[in-house]
């Protein structure tokens, strides 16, 4: 499994360096993605929501703005996952990437593909939001899944294309807020076999945040 994971990941980041279109750079984001020590406010009840010291804004073709990362791919100390033996310290895997952004954010397909059939292999459960769905790509054979969402534009079956606006942002499902959550994972996939899914979300920094005050 190990294995075939790596060949997968190794297979998908060579194909997405190849631009799509002539003078269509892709874009990958090269920043840190370590996590926060913190997960409560002190005298609060309320759950951290950033788990990453990266503090830079992104945009991205998938969504409308610039925003935050909350939790990255890989091992975390966010408490929402169980320990995991690739993980150090007792610490969970989170199997895509969270982007913080306000509740209705307008998504877009960042790529061309098909609307998979909510039953088909690597149905989604419930973690994800009610409304969550699959993108895939027949060029790479990767499903992309869109999580958390609200007010879907598309149904299965449908052909999107890119920049077609396909969902928005909710918090349904999700403790920590409104954000997007987008994974990656071989066509038919579970979770389980989820790569990182930095180069295919396209991110381009655009600015830090500003320190509260």
């Amino acid at each position: 499994m190990a294995v075939a994971r790596a060949l997968f990941t190794v297979t998908l980041v060579a194909a997405l360096l190849c631009p799509v279109a002539p003078g269509a750079a892709l874009q990958v984001d090269m920043a840190a993605e370590t996590t926060s020590a913190v997960s409560v406010e002190p005298g609060s009840s309320v759950t951290r929501r950033f788990w990453v010291r990266d503090k830079h804004r992104y945009a991205s073709p998938w969504y409308a703005g610039a925003h935050r990362k909350m939790i990255a791919f890989g091992c975390t100390r966010a408490p929402y996952y169980p320990p995991d033996s690739r993980c150090p310290r007792n610490r969970g895997f989170h199997h895509g990437l969270d982007i913080a952004m306000a509740c209705g954010t307008r998504l877009f397909a960042g790529r061309r593909g098909t609307v998979v059939q909510p039953l088909a292999p690597g149905s989604l459960g419930s973690a994800y939001g009610r409304h969550a769905f699959r993108i895939r790509t027949s060029r790479y054979r990767i499903d992309i899944v869109i999580g958390h969402v609200r007010r879907v534009y598309v149904a299965p079956g449908d052909r999107v294309r890119r920049g077609q606006l396909i969902a928005r942002a909710s918090d349904s499902a999700a403790p920590d807020g409104c954000h997007l959550h987008f994974e990656v994972r071989p066509a038919g996939g579970s979770y389980t076999d989820a790569v990182r899914p930095t180069e295919l979300l396209q991110l381009r920094s655009t600015a830090l945040v500003a320190p509260a005050q």
